[in-house]
Parts: C-alpha cells; structure tokens; sequence
C-alpha cells in the first residue's frame, strides 16, 4: 500500500484529490495538512511513501516545506501540485530536489501514475509540466552560456586559447607544446587567466570553457613562430 500526505490550503483540492486516490485499490491517503510547516510535521511522524505538496501557501510554502522534507524524510517522495504561472516556483522546485509536478488540473489518471512512479523511486512529470521545465532549464542554461561567453571575452585571444586547452584537461606542459609556447609562459597565462575570470583554480575555469562553448583551438600554429613569446602572448 502506498501511504501518502497531501499537503494543500485550499479545501476543494484536498477533497479532489483524496477522492480520486479513494479509487486506487494500491493507494491511501493517511494524513492531510493545510500548511507546509504542519505537513513537514506529519512526514516526521508518519514517514508517508509521498507526499504531495502544494507550491503556494501562506505561511511555510512548498519550497520551504521541501527543503525540511528532505532533511526530515529523504526517504519520502515529493510531488509538487502546481498551476501554469508558477515558472520561478517550478525552476526553485527542481534545484531543491522535487521528484515530480503534477498540474492540478491535469488528467486525474496522470495522479495515479505520478504517486506510484514516485513511491516506486522514480520520477514523474506532467507532460504539461514536462515542457515547460524543459524549456525554463534551457532558458536557464542559455543564460549560465551568456554569462560565461560574457567573462571570458575579456581574456586576450592567447588566453582564450590556453583556457581552451584547459578545458580538454591538458597540463602545462602540453598547451605549451601545442602553442609552441615555454611552459613558463603557459603557467603565466593561466595564472593570468585565473586571476581575470575571478575562478580558483584550474577546474572552475575549465567549467567556465565548457559553459562558454569554448573548444579545442583551431588554427593554432602547426609551426613554430619565429618568437616564442610576443604580442599575441600579451
């Protein structure tokens, strides 16, 4: 039997939902709360298989509600209840760890679904739901791409190569055989380069290539220049 919370303010909802679970033979809803602080209560107590949480609810909201869920039951699955408008509420929910949405006024028999594919361990979105978190993760990712592209067109165009480089995982010693450069002055630009983007050290700025599209550097010198160092190195 899958044990579940439900977790809503509004009074109709509660009522929907619990008559449409009162038909699933596998189903029971074993406690209700009206709030997020009283449901992160009856998680504790009951230890419920899933809880199904409303986003929106004065007092302690859903998000709040969830982020105490997952330190009081990390156990328990959560479903989030929402409605189309909630795109900053749905973003937040996914960062927090949320196992599914649910529109509420979606297909009841997507209800179903959703309860058992979560109390299973799974994760279950509302085809509604599905595309827009879909496209706010993208819309997400497109911003973190401009911000990065943003930060490393300050580097000079040496420095965007070696950071290139740093971004395949290559060592000093063979940036500087690939750029024709003494490993001296390829410590140097990473150093540089370090200092310019505001990263620590070499792995945040090798997240910073990937997220800015940088790839392996194409046309770089197949022989060496006449200089090691000079004005491109600057």
């Amino acid at each position: 039997m899958i044990r579940v919370l439900l977790v809503d303010d509004e009074a109709m909802v509660r009522a929907g939902v619990r008559a449409l679970l009162a038909h699933a033979p596998d189903i029971k809803v074993i406690a209700e709360a009206e709030d997020g602080r009283r449901g992160v209560e009856l998680a504790r107590s009951h230890r419920p298989d899933v809880v199904l949480l409303d986003i929106r609810m004065p007092g302690m909201n859903g998000l709040d509600a969830l982020a105490e869920l997952r330190r009081a039951a990390p156990e328990t699955g959560v479903v989030v209840l929402t409605t189309f408008g909630e795109e900053e509420y749905v973003v937040r929910a996914v960062a927090g760890g949320v196992d599914g949405f649910l529109l509420k006024t979606g297909d009841p028999y997507e209800l179903l679904l959703g309860v058992r594919a979560v109390a299973e361990g799974g994760v279950f979105l509302s085809p509604k739901v599905a595309r827009r978190v879909l496209a706010l993760v993208d819309r997400d990712r497109s911003m973190e791409r401009l911000r990065a592209r943003t930060r490393v067109a300050a580097l000079t165009e040496r420095e965007r190569q070696v950071l290139a480089l740093l971004g395949e995982g290559s060592s000093n010693g063979d940036i500087a055989r690939r750029l024709f450069l003494v490993e001296g002055t390829v410590k140097g630009h990473v150093s540089a380069i370090l200092a310019r983007l505001g990263v620590r050290n070499r792995v945040e700025a090798a997240v910073l290539a990937h997220e800015a599209g940088l790839t392996p550097v194409h046309g770089a010198p197949t022989e060496p220049p006449d200089r090691v160092t000079g004005p491109a190195d600057r």
